[in-house]
């Protein structure tokens, strides 16, 4: 949808997420859709990105070199995405006008929206369409601090790759949904993805892009509750998060202790309905897509549907993917699924577009 840097071909999509980075690089088939190329991921220390914030650059570039090194990626050129509060996305109404006079409006517009500084940001805008009853424009306007997309694009420079595009999250999830998808224009559909400490909460209506909101819950919080409640290290935290055993620790009481955990995300995506139908004449949301490694945590989804009393899945990135099964194992595309629907989101896009 929209950019910060500059265009030209196919890249590879890099989603550089706060406990691991994903990488996704996809081959446009001539008879339309695509194919997988590869395929890769990278843990990193949960102290080099805190809350979408690249603290320690070096660590973080290293893992991309890794990522290309063991893929045997060639090309260098790297699409990546941000989310949380540096970024703002909303939806405007402007009296109808030529586009040279929007462009020249838009900057002293958008002042009123952004709680930054304008000179601070970079703005990006997309006319969406002419409101029938209004006779205004609608016009999705993206404001991102340029302190944001320089810590991003500098570390894919330092692992000696050229960044060529800055997406918005939530604009690479919705990517990833259209071409999945296909939805027709009745669905409005919730897309979450929760990450380990960002939950990007994007609502759809078919292809068209209707409310977004970036809270700081996530992964981490389950993996920290677990910590504190029973004295374990990160790795078994994230051991009984996933649904495995550890011996003395009684199931029951890690049941109770993620389910708060849940509790906390279903307030959060509760506000955002409310708020988001305070706003809009939809009413109903008809069903609920779950990307992100925290989509794989015991009874998330389930909670989700029956809190909601919608249908909640797991979000499928790969599923009108094609790929070659002897170098992408099935069971692999399965597990991971849900991990790498932004890296397919970015991967998808044509920068010269």
């Amino acid at each position: 949808m929209l950019s910060f840097l500059n265009r030209k071909k196919q890249a590879i999509g890099l989603d550089i997420g706060s406990s691991a980075l994903k990488e996704a690089e996809l081959r446009p088939l001539t008879k339309g859709g695509y194919e997988l190329v590869s395929l890769g991921i990278e843990e990193v220390s949960p102290d080099c990105i805190v809350d979408g914030v690249i603290i320690s650059k070096l660590p973080v570039s290293e893992a991309i070199d890794r990522i290309f090194t063991g893929q045997g990626i060639k090309n260098e050129r790297v699409m990546t995405s941000i989310s949380g509060h540096s970024v703002i996305v909303k939806k405007i109404s402007l009296p109808a006008q030529s586009d040279e006079e929007l462009s020249e409006s838009i900057h002293w517009e958008a002042e009123q929206y952004i709680p930054f500084d304008i000179t601070d940001v970079n703005l990006d805008y997309q006319v969406l369409g002419e409101n029938t009853a209004t006779g205004n424009l609608d016009i999705l306007l993206v404001a991102v601090k340029k302190d944001k997309i320089t810590d991003f694009s500098s570390v894919v420079k330092m692992a000696g790759k050229t960044p060529v595009l800055v997406d918005v999250d939530a604009f690479a999830l919705q990517n990833a949904y259209e071409i999945n998808y296909e939805p027709n224009s009745q669905d409005t559909v919730a897309l979450l993805d929760i990450g380990a400490s960002t939950m990007t909460i994007n609502i759809v209506s078919g292809t068209e892009f209707l409310f977004t909101r970036d809270v700081g819950v996530g992964g981490h919080q389950y993996t920290e509750f677990l910590q504190k409640e029973f004295n374990i290290d990160y790795a078994q935290a994230e051991s009984l998060k996933h649904g495995q055993e550890i011996e003395n620790i009684d199931a029951t009481e890690v049941k109770r202790v993620l389910e708060s955990v849940t509790e906390i995300i279903c307030l959060e995506i509760q506000k955002t309905y409310d708020f988001f139908k305070s706003t809009t004449t939809v009413e109903h949301i008809d069903r609920m897509l779950v990307s992100g490694g925290a989509a794989h945590t015991t009874g998330l989804i389930e909670a989700l549907s029956r809190k909601f009393e919608i249908p909640a899945e797991k979000f499928n990135a790969f599923k009108k993917i094609k790929y070659n099964p002897k170098k992408f194992p099935s069971s692999m595309i399965a597990d991971r699924a849900a991990d790498f629907a932004i890296a397919i989101g970015l991967a998808i896009r044509n920068p010269e577009e």
